[in-house]
């Protein structure tokens, strides 16, 4: 069973997450929360395996609650989903930085959000759809940053560079396999070793790796 915690300040949303999830076969609900510090302390309670995440609500917001939820050690097999109400909300690169395995809108289909749980859950990440790299670039480009290149970002080789900033575009194996002339296999080796190098938590975050230091 794939564990749940709900975390939005409005009742009937949670109320709506809770039927979905509980009348899945492989998902339950771990617990529920209304606010940020009530989100940390009850992942840290029940340990689920996945969060989903608001943004705004009251005491600490949803990304601030994420980051301490991802730099818990005790809660390192925990992964957030952040959700989101509006299509251009600039809070979702940070709820990346923070350490979100990808993000969602609140109006996704009832079926997609109970597959992006078991994807994120099998240690994938919401990044691959055409509409979130969409919203990836115009978040880049809506707040530029200066560069801050990851302290080990010179270990890759330049195959690995070049595949983390394919994977940063959303691609999947199959498409960087097909991109460069690969096979899937070593496409899915290359991203591994890159991640490894990067000590990057899943492959949202080695997303926001390549954005951070220009290599998307």
């Amino acid at each position: 069973m794939i564990s749940v915690l709900l975390v939005d300040d409005q009742d009937l949303v949670r109320m709506g997450l809770r039927a979905l999830i509980s009348g899945e076969a492989d998902t339950t609900v771990a617990g529920e929360a209304a606010d940020g510090i009530a989100a940390v302390a009850e992942a840290r309670r029940v340990r689920p395996d996945v969060v989903l995440m608001d943004i705004r609500m009251p005491g600490i917001d949803g990304i601030e609650a994420t980051r301490r939820i991802a730099e818990d050690p005790d809660l390192t097999a925990t992964r957030v989903i952040v959700l989101t109400t509006f299509e251009h909300d600039q809070y979702v690169v940070d709820g990346l930085r923070a350490g979100a395995s990808g993000f969602l809108l609140k109006n996704t289909p009832p079926a997609d959000l109970v597959a992006a749980i078991r994807t994120v859950h099998d240690g994938g990440a919401l990044l691959a759809p055409s509409a979130t790299r969409t919203l990836i670039r115009e978040f880049t480009a809506a707040s530029p940053r200066a560069l801050e290149p990851h302290p080990r970002i010179g270990d890759l080789t330049d195959r690995e560079r070049e595949v983390v900033g394919l994977v940063a575009q959303g691609m999947s194996n199959q498409e960087i396999a097909e991109e460069l002339v690969l096979s899937p296999a070593t496409a899915r080796t290359h991203v591994s070793r890159a991640m490894i190098k990067l000590s990057a938590r899943d492959r949202a975050q080695l997303v926001v790796f390549a954005y951070q230091s220009g290599l998307a």
